[in-house]
């Protein structure tokens, strides 16, 4: 397999960044540059290869707001959700999906970067965290956004950003690691690819842990306005991907 090295360290350099400050987005991030370049099964793999090896690095140098009492629910949603999308995969339209959703995020996001005093979401408790969960497997089943539900959720919830990253990190953990396992028995990782691994997880190493260090260092607000920006971006970036296919069928 043809390998553009360039465009694979730059990819996960910038990605690395951005996962390291946000606590996701890896993929977003990643394929913004690699759609281009990469064979797209390829880039599958290394977008969720990449994201896991992230999350991991992340888990072990930003441990702030662990509480395990609310993060499982997610977890269990999650775990039960990503066979449901994967049942889902051949049913459902993915230009449509990815339409939907980015209209959900181009939308409802500005809302709230714009509104900062709009009131928090309060009603549902753990049961509508375990919702949010499912929703996020079922979309990593059969689209790979696993965090952007989890995400916008917990900013709806206006949780303190240590223990909003804690959920979306550990979430994003789980449910990628869930993935890349359901890649190796599937057979989707291939010896070809072995040198993309070895290049993808050094080339993330140094910038996932500057991104790290400077999420410690910034305040809720400045951490607020960049997960929402983030998350209106990839409603822009689903919708300039979907809309001209769905179109033009």
């Amino acid at each position: 397999m043809d390998i553009p090295i360039a465009s694979l360290v730059l990819g996960a350099v910038l990605a690395g960044f951005v996962q390291g400050l946000s606590g996701f987005a890896f993929s977003l991030v990643a394929m913004s540059v690699w759609a281009w370049t990469l064979d797209p099964k390829l880039a599958a793999v290394m977008a969720v290869f990449g994201g896991l090896t992230g999350q991991t690095i992340a888990a072990v140098t930003v441990r702030r707001g662990f509480d395990f009492a609310r993060l499982w629910p997610f977890l269990l949603g999650g775990l039960a959700g990503i066979p449901v999308g994967v049942l889902l995969l051949p049913l459902v339209e993915p230009n449509l999906f990815k339409a939907g959703l980015g209209i959900l995020l181009a939308v409802w996001c500005p809302i709230m970067l714009f509104a900062p005093h709009l009131p928090p979401v309060r009603a549902g408790g753990r049961l509508a965290d375990g919702a949010i969960g499912l929703m996020g497997g079922v979309m990593g089943g059969f689209g790979g956004f696993t965090g952007v539900l989890p995400t916008l959720w917990c900013s709806l919830r206006r949780m303190d950003k240590d223990v909003q990253r804690s959920i979306v990190q550990n979430f994003n953990l789980t449910m990628l690691a869930a993935t890349m396992l359901g890649y190796v028995l599937a057979g989707n990782v291939t010896r070809s690819m072995w040198p993309a691994f070895a290049i993808v997880a050094p080339a993330m190493l140094i910038p996932t842990l500057l991104g790290g260090r400077l999420y410690i260092g910034i305040s809720e607000q400045a951490f607020r306005r960049v997960v929402l920006t983030l998350l209106t971006l990839s409603g822009l970036a689903l919708l300039m991907s979907s809309l001209p296919r769905l179109l033009g069928g």
